[in-house]
């Protein structure tokens, strides 16, 4: 990152956790502000009254700043990501939201306001930063109330969630429950009960560039760029954030009591995908439609936000998504992160390439 930043633009969210969203991104700007005056950068505030005017703003206002923090979680990478990928404008993240499973994918610090903001501060001293793949969501969509469709494009950074994943998601974003966390496994808790197998047809462009065309009846979908899901639920524990792949993961068949018996102890541990049940592929893209004489999948969830229904293209965007990180999280962290995945294929017995066990 050689350019100078000499503005920062700053959203948050501040309907976000009962109010309390706009109290941390109050403390957020104002340690900003008091360290920009030392290190030469200005703030500016471009938060909304709606994710869609915060959005609206970042693109209106681009030529005014030279980098974006989002303060909140997913749902406000989901906005940062979209309202800077592929720019070259670097963004930094202030992880206070409920799930901040991307940050936690990056090791970033979560819930941890003034750590987070001293990292991106020594980022834009030293010009220092990592660039991240991003997910890219195409599709006609859907038309509401007889009225024109509105054609689905937006980028995401973590997840993609197609199937129950996409529910567990809905739910947990309705839930009254005080603790991101808790919100999850208990929405988990509800959905694993009520699972129902949808009708997906896929044909994705594998690593290798070969075509994988199937039909996939299954209860879960998932087209995955970080590991995380529903606050430290390791639903793609291989996926890595630099090598131009996005990882398709699925359930292989309706899972019997013994089999979830069996997964559940997993989601946490890195090991969920060493289980028959699931199966994986690294895709460079995956093109997902519905299959007719199925239930109609959930809306599709990127990020925490609501996207879309099927049929749509998914494309891995290498390395378009800047990150302002401390320069010595910079020099090692994806290089551990990808041994990490490596070590994890291996140690569950998967091909890399074809997603097959050995």
């Amino acid at each position: 990152m050689a350019e100078t930043i000499s503005t920062v633009a700053c959203i948050g969210n501040p309907i976000a956790d009962k109010g309390h969203g706009e109290a941390a991104y109050e403390r957020v700007f104002d340690l900003l502000g008091r360290r920009g005056r030392e290190y030469g950068f200005a703030v500016m505030d471009l938060t909304g009254a709606s994710f869609e005017e915060s959005l609206s703003n970042a693109r209106a206002h681009a030529r005014l700043y030279d980098a974006l923090v989002v303060v909140g979680g997913d749902g406000m990478i989901a906005l940062g990501a979209n309202a800077v990928g592929g720019s070259g404008k670097p963004l930094g993240i202030v992880a206070v939201g409920s799930g901040n499973d991307f940050a936690r994918g990056l090791e970033l610090p979560v819930n941890r306001i003034e750590t987070a903001v001293e990292g991106i501060v020594g980022a834009i001293a030293s010009g220092s930063s990592l660039d991240v793949d991003m997910g890219h969501v195409a599709g006609p969509g859907a038309a509401a109330d007889a009225g024109e469709a509105t054609p689905i494009d937006r980028y995401y950074a973590g997840m993609l969630s197609c199937g129950v994943d996409a529910s567990i998601n809905d739910r947990a974003n309705h839930s009254h429950l005080p603790n991101g966390s808790l919100r999850y496994l208990a929405a988990v808790g509800v959905e694993l009960t009520r699972l129902k197998s949808y009708g997906y047809h896929i044909r994705a462009t594998l690593a290798d560039g070969r075509v994988d065309e199937r039909d996939i009846v299954s209860p879960l979908l998932t087209v995955a760029n970080s590991r995380h899901i529903g606050g430290g639920i390791e639903v793609s524990p291989y996926s890595r954030f630099d090598d131009g792949l996005l990882d398709l993961v699925w359930l292989d068949h309706m899972p019997k009591l013994k089999e979830l018996a069996q997964i559940v102890p997993n989601i946490y541990n890195g090991r969920l995908l060493a289980h028959p049940l699931f199966g994986w592929r690294r895709v460079r893209d995956v093109e997902i439609s519905r299959i007719d004489g199925h239930p109609v999948p959930p809306v599709l969830m990127a990020d925490g936000e609501y996207v879309g229904e099927l049929p749509v293209k998914v494309t891995a965007m290498d390395r378009a998504l800047r990150v302002l990180v401390p320069p010595a999280v910079a020099d090692q962290q994806l290089r551990r992160l990808d041994d990490r995945s490596s070590v994890c294929v291996r140690r569950d017995g998967r091909d890399p390439v074809t997603g097959e066990f050995r």
